[in-house]
């Protein structure tokens, strides 16, 4: 029923778009004023853009919620700042949706950024979107880290997930987990936490580790990162299922050269190229605040094209 109510839905906004397009041709052969009619067919055809992503993300999980997780690559304090990096574009990112956010799991650099992140992220098609993120991403600039002023290529990988919803069912034997606790620290070091309310769970079949931190109580933080788990476990069957190249876990073991989907060099020129659709963007500025749609979209609207052939 909610797949049948989602597609009356596209339905009834498809047939509300035909609508105004048939008025303004209507306005036209009048004689109208050309002005208006050229503001008012700019107007739905961005309108119409919107609805056509909607069409597209019509996957399974594609307007639920996400799990978003950022892994630094090799290469130490910079890879480590690179991923806060990305955090702070990502968050950027959810803000300007409207989306809502937490913070799961936070464990900092030793020196600066952030070794391991994952955010929790709430909102209409927040997973249909995020899912075109991830994957490999390599910054080029010179090192505020290098004494010598010298150019650092570094790397970080994104993964995101499905957040699944509590009628979904995954098998999680309590033989194939580890249970582990430890002391919560927020970013930064904030709220430090005296006694091991912090969980990480291990799941020995797949080797996959889950760590939740963000509640007070040790008994919450096992229940959202059992959840978060779950999510992880699912994507990893549907890949799986699908066949692709390689599953989303295996990618850890080589965060480098040749496998990034994005590249953003700061020197000695500026710009940011996506390898898989060839779109570049020169306001460097303007993407690592935020504004990652032209990328999201133009990936999307790709692998239509590349299944539809």
């Amino acid at each position: 029923m909610k797949k049948i109510g989602g597609i009356s839905e596209l339905l009834e906004e498809w047939k509300e778009y035909k609508e105004e397009t048939e008025y303004l041709y209507d306005l036209e052969k009048l004689g109208e004023d050309h002005l208006l009619i050229e503001g008012a067919s700019s107007e739905l055809e961005n309108k119409v853009g919107v609805f056509e992503l909607k069409v597209i993300l019509s996957g399974e999980n594609d307007k639920g919620d996400a799990v978003l997780s950022i892994h630094p690559g090799a290469g130490g304090t910079e890879s480590c700042d690179w991923a806060e990096m990305l955090l702070r574009m990502y968050t950027r990112w959810i803000e300007s949706k409207g989306y809502k956010y937490k913070v799961i799991d936070y464990q900092r650099g030793d020196e600066a950024g952030l070794k391991d992140v994952t955010l929790e992220i709430k909102g209409k098609y927040a997973y249909g979107y995020l899912k075109a993120e991830r994957g490999i991403h390599r910054l080029v600039r010179i090192s505020p880290f290098d004494s010598g002023a010298r150019r650092h290529t570094s790397f970080a990988s994104v993964f995101v997930y499905p957040l699944l919803d509590d009628n979904i069912e995954v098998e999680l034997r309590d033989e194939d987990i580890v249970l582990e606790t430890f002391k919560s620290s927020g970013p930064g070091g904030q709220h430090v936490n005296k006694s091991n309310t912090a969980v990480r769970l291990i799941h020995k079949p797949t080797n996959i580790v889950v760590s939740c931190q963000s509640e007070r109580s040790q008994m919450q933080n096992r229940r959202i990162a059992g959840r978060i788990l779950k999510s992880k476990l699912y994507q990893r069957k549907l890949e799986e299922l699908q066949e692709e190249k390689r599953e989303i876990e295996d990618k850890k073991a080589d965060i480098g050269w040749g496998h990034q989907i994005r590249s953003y060099v700061l020197h000695p020129y500026q710009k940011i190229k996506d390898h898989r659709t060839d779109m570049e963007i020169g306001d460097v500025k303007k993407v690592l605040d935020g504004d990652l749609d032209p990328f999201i979209n133009a990936y999307l609207r790709s692998e239509v094209s590349k299944n539809a052939i």
